[in-house]
């Protein structure tokens, strides 16, 4: 297998290379999810108290569904702000999500990065320069280079976390 970071043949070739970084690590949460059961993906630690899995990957994907809206330049719509958010809940917490498949959530989350993949297909290079707003308050502002490089390292972090939830899971199977 050969890993690179080139974007298709219809994309600029930094933004290739930013959405294939945000590509691959979608592809690597496949991968150490897989095989993971309902109990496994809705576990929140010993204690109860850490975001499961199936909220860290619903995390994830309405982060990168924002920015998607960002980078096209269109406001996200209120159907899919009540379809997959919200980013935070009235606790300042990941919302509560439990009895989702992962299926189901790695399926929507694909969906995501589709919908990246045709904005990504549309705009350039020199697009990259080009600031958008973002935060809980729309307070903070990047490039749109920046947001998919974040994009990218966001699902990463995240990713972390889910490897340390599926070695506590699995520590409490051996007890």
């Amino acid at each position: 297998m050969l890993f690179d970071l080139r974007g298709g043949a219809e994309m600029s070739p930094i933004v290739g290379m930013l959405y294939s970084a945000v590509r691959e690590n979608s592809m690597r949460l496949q991968t150490i999810t897989s095989g993971m059961s309902q109990e496994e993906l809705d576990y929140k630690g010993s204690l109860n108290q850490y975001n499961s899995t199936a909220q860290l990957i619903k995390h994830i994907m309405y982060v990168d569904l924002n920015w998607v809206f960002r980078i096209s330049g269109a406001p996200l719509p209120q159907s899919l702000k009540d379809e997959y958010g919200p980013v935070i809940d009235g606790n300042q917490k990941l919302p509560m999500i439990e009895g989702v498949s992962l299926g189901t959530l790695l399926a929507k989350y694909e969906g995501v990065i589709e919908r990246l993949k045709n904005v990504c297909s549309q705009i350039k290079d020199s697009d990259l320069d080009r600031v958008v707003t973002f935060g809980h308050e729309n307070e903070k502002q990047a490039t749109i280079r920046w947001g998919l490089w974040h994009m990218a390292d966001h699902s990463r972090y995240h990713q972390a976390h889910i490897n340390q939830l599926r070695r506590w899971f699995k520590q409490e199977e051996m007890r």
